[in-house]
């Protein structure tokens, strides 16, 4: 079931002639994130396949029907209403965390809508986003799921005292790099199997 997944969304790929890196801008995710798709060895999640069938215009069932969802590995959530950065942080979460399903958004109503229907076990925000502040963001995700692990990622030392006042268990400053995610990793308030990937 796996490889029909992977042989469908590869086929549904190049028949639209986008490469691994469009279609992961498009859904805001990694390029090697569809790359493991596509060969099988990771499976996207159910809010993960029904934003693929909105990018190739097809029905969402005939993708479930080619997929087995994987519950096992910890989903990570990012938001940030700058894609550049977004895309960014992504590459650097997933390098760390290669076992996770990681999203990304610049839509927090989006996240929001997510994390209702799956369990998220990190969620790293930015705290400026427009009319919509992180810190709401963060007390709505907690009412969800008050286990989650809400990170605020910033470029404003500020904000800290406000984001201590949320339940956030930690505060980074943008950009995100390696070292700051293995570190936070290790200072989980709720922790859960990372799968963390230790420097070379």
């Amino acid at each position: 079931m796996i490889s029909n997944f992977a042989e469908t969304l590869r086929k549904l790929r190049t028949d639209r002639k986008m490469s691994q890196q469009f279609l992961a801008n498009q859904i805001h995710v990694n390029r090697t994130t569809v790359s493991k798709w596509e060969s099988g060895t990771r499976i996207p999640d159910a809010a993960m396949i029904y934003r693929l069938s909105k990018c190739f215009g097809v029905d969402v069932d005939d993708l479930f029907e080619a997929a087995a969802l994987n519950e096992d590995s910890p989903v990570v959530i990012l938001v940030d209403d700058d894609t550049i950065i977004l895309k960014g942080s992504i590459q650097v979460m997933d390098e760390v965390m290669p076992d996770a399903s990681i999203v990304g958004f610049t839509n927090p109503k989006e996240a929001l809508d997510f994390a209702g229907n799956n369990r998220v076990a990190l969620a790293l925000l930015d705290i400026e986003m427009g009319r919509v502040s992180g810190l709401d963001l963060c007390r709505s995700l907690l009412e969800i799921n008050a286990m989650t692990n809400v990170v605020f990622l910033t470029s404003y030392r500020e904000y800290s005292f406000d984001a201590w006042e949320t339940g956030a268990c930690a505060f980074v400053l943008k950009p995100l790099t390696h070292e700051a995610v293995r570190k936070l990793l290790s200072q989980l308030r709720h922790p859960f199997p990372t799968g963390t990937v230790t420097e070379a």
